[in-house]
């Protein structure tokens, strides 16, 4: 089954999926910022574009750009800042 999600007034959308490795979603994020929360572990991998990334317990902000992942546990906050559409493959834990 393939899941149709938007967030944040239509400006980050997803397609949800399991597979072999369990579940992911591919997306597309338009330009602004955004706060996520997890409820599981997640591996984010930038596709196309690049995101800049305040993980839980940083005070810095780091830039992902395509082919580059990043991790944040279950349970935690992040925000992210694109600067123009980018897409992402999330892998769920």
């Amino acid at each position: 089954m393939i899941s149709a999600n938007a967030y944040f007034d239509g400006n980050v959308k997803s397609l949800g999926y399991t597979s072999k490795t369990g579940q992911s979603t591919l997306g597309v994020m338009n330009a602004g910022t955004y706060e996520f929360g997890t409820s599981q572990h997640e591996t984010m991998t930038v596709i196309e574009g690049e995101m800049t990334v305040k993980l839980p317990g940083s005070s810095e902000w780091v830039t992902y750009k395509s082919g580059q992942a990043y991790q944040i546990e279950a349970k935690e906050k992040f925000q992210v800042k694109v600067s123009g559409q980018t897409s992402y493959l999330c892998q769920y834990k």
